[in-house]
């Protein structure tokens, strides 16, 4: 079975690595969109012509199974891709962690990317599933088109500048943008001890096999991982060796067809 992630740069590792963590024979097929990336800041008909395209491709190549594995996306274009590909296909989008984590903690700040920060998206989350939490949203610039490039020290930079920007009593950080679990680690050394991180990857490949699962059908491949970038065959970017999660997939890619 193949299951397809479409996202505009790297917020489908994490969760494509924990996909292949928890099943490794599945086949993966990685959309990327380096032509139109960054989505966050375009015109939302734009993005759901975009995702709507990419999510068409991902038929012809066989997917039986697609993930959304990145915010904008999900926010835009979710519903619209369900209709597209009817009942018979799982269309498994991502949302931020601020329920369980405004369940385990007082005071919460929200990471995520300027647009997210700012949209009515995230504020209704917050008023839907925040309770009594008292809830942050933090900025943190340039972060994921740091990621994207590879750039440690960029990283560093914007981690540093969003860990200076939270609240010094916050007791949980939500990873509010899909590409921030690849810099775990780092966001970790970047807060004081003790402040506990939330973010969607695992259980959003956790949901992705459920709903696998219960089509019924069989689901064993060949371990493949594919990627088609902006609609052409391709490999993982180099900078995507920079974290364990691309590490992971880059290893078992396979060539692009000549």
């Amino acid at each position: 079975m193949i299951v397809a992630l479409i996202d505009s740069g790297f917020g489908l590792l994490p969760t494509a690595a924990w996909l292949r963590k928890l099943r490794p024979d599945l086949d993966l097929l990685l959309q990327n969109d380096p032509d139109g990336a960054p989505w966050g800041p375009k015109p939302e008909q734009w993005v759901v012509d975009r995702v709507l395209d990419t999510a068409r491709a991902s038929l012809r190549e066989g997917a039986e199974v697609i993930v959304l594995p990145c915010n904008t996306a999900s926010v835009t274009a979710l519903e619209h891709v369900r209709a597209m590909v009817g009942p018979d296909v799982p269309v498994i989008g991502t949302v931020p962690a601020i329920k369980p984590a405004t369940a385990a903690c007082r005071k919460v700040a929200v990471w995520a990317t300027a647009a997210t920060t700012a949209s009515a998206y995230q504020a209704d989350l917050i008023a839907r599933f925040a309770g009594d939490a008292d809830v942050t949203g933090v900025a943190c610039h340039g972060l994921a088109d740091a990621i994207d490039r590879g750039d440690l020290p960029g990283v560093a930079h914007a981690i540093a500048d969003a860990a200076a920007r939270t609240p010094a009593d916050t007791e949980g950080i939500v990873l509010g943008c899909t590409h921030y679990p690849l810099v775990l680690d780092d966001i970790l050394t970047a807060l004081p001890h003790g402040v506990r991180v939330f973010d969607s990857a695992q259980a959003v490949a956790a949901q992705t096999l459920r709903r696998m699962d219960a089509l019924g059908r069989p689901t064993t491949g060949a371990g493949t991982v594919r990627v088609i970038a902006s609609g052409r065959p391709a490999r993982l970017p180099t900078a995507a060796a920079s974290f364990d999660s691309g590490r992971i997939l880059g290893a078992v890619q396979a060539e692009p067809a000549v």
